[in-house]
């Protein structure tokens, strides 16, 4: 099978998520891989190494160098074409914002287009200016779709019923070389909780700054480190002045992912709404148990056994009452057990490449 593999952003999920797919899809026989990635990919160097055909486009960096990449953008999208006329497939690792100008050129031209589509409907509090244009857009011009977690696909068969659905797992997100955390070193004193990841509203840094202000209180020996982009304080007011927390705004770079996470006890997740986690895999991979809120695909990524709890409701009271669980020896080490049992599946990219080129090979015939 001949698949163009498309993703023009920069930076985050996307282009890790389409980096670990890059390099599943090229270890497999009788699979033809093309990549057209941006020139100012944080990634990469790493999608060189992989020594498959690739079309490199210059996109944007900034404000002023997305409004004279737009000009650039018809000569882009004809330089797509091109490389899709050379295969059986276009896939779109994830959405960017100028995918859903060039999507229906595809389509337009007879290509077989094939979107992972990572979140059905726009979180909470998020800017949802054109949204539903821009995913109606990119399902107009798809021959299917790939969700990641059932209720993303709940989500686009109510949509678009008449529209074929492959489903993946997302596996982890980690940089090479990462290992699991040493299951026999000992517990330093003190539970050590992180979270990590973009500050939104539907991420619930509120319900986290309450719900470890009863945690400390019960349990001052606990710490919080709370790392990420964007601004804390106005998702969730004095979060940086709790005791016993640690807050970092800066954006986290993939190769520190896994340091992050192996500084830590438990990674928390106290989220409103998710479509999935790409968290969740990251952190059972390491090894890391994951404590989160019962919310859409978190659900899904944390069943009994897998390394991970959920809390009783989304409530503070809920929270803390969960994360009070692993100041229990025992119950950290058991769930550190499960995490690393779980953590060998979450890690398996070949299983998930192989359901999507089952799922391809369906829908193309």
């Amino acid at each position: 099978m001949r698949i163009l593999l498309w993703y023009w952003g920069r930076r985050g999920g996307g282009a890790q998520f389409t980096l670990g797919l890059a390099q599943a899809l090229a270890r497999r026989p009788g699979v033809a891989l093309r990549l057209s990635i941006s020139r100012q990919g944080e990634l990469l160097d790493r999608f060189r190494k992989l020594s498959v055909a690739t079309d490199i486009v210059d996109t944007y960096r900034d404000l002023p160098g997305f409004a004279t990449g737009l000009l650039r953008l018809p000569g882009l999208t004809r330089q797509l074409q091109r490389s899709a006329a050379e295969a059986d497939v276009v896939v779109s690792g994830m959405t960017h914002v100028w995918t859903p100008l060039v999507a229906p050129a595809l389509a337009r031209a007879g290509r077989a287009f094939v979107p992972v589509v990572h979140d059905a409907a726009p979180h909470p509090g998020d800017f949802a200016w054109a949204w539903d244009w821009r995913l109606g857009r990119e399902l107009d011009a798809a021959r299917a779709a790939v969700a990641l977690s059932d209720q993303v696909a709940d989500s686009l068969a109510r949509r678009r019923p008449a529209l074929p659905l492959i489903r993946m797992r997302l596996p982890a997100l980690l940089a090479p070389g990462a290992a699991p955390a040493p299951p026999s070193a000992p517990p330093p004193p003190g539970l050590r909780l992180l979270f990590f990841g973009r500050f939104r509203h539907y991420k619930g840094l509120d319900l986290l700054r309450d719900a470890f202000r009863l945690l400390h209180r019960a349990h001052p020996e606990v710490t919080l480190r709370v790392v990420g982009e964007g601004d804390a304080e106005a998702c969730a007011p004095g979060l940086g002045a709790l005791p016993g927390l640690r807050l970092e705004p800066r954006w986290v770079a993939e190769d520190e992912i896994p340091a992050l996470l192996a500084e830590a006890d438990a990674v928390v997740l106290p989220y409103r709404e998710a479509s999935q986690s790409g968290i969740v895999p990251q952190a059972l991979a390491m090894g890391v148990p994951v404590v989160a809120m019962p919310v859409g695909g978190l659900t899904e990524q944390l069943r009994p056994g897998a390394g991970g709890l959920l809390a009783e409701a989304v409530t503070p009271a809920a929270l803390a009452a969960a994360l009070a669980r692993l100041t229990v020896p025992a119950e950290l080490a058991r769930l550190r057990a499960e995490a690393r049992e779980a953590g060998r599946a979450e890690a398996d990219w070949d299983g998930q490449a192989e359901a999507l080129l089952q799922g391809l090979s369906r829908v193309l015939g």
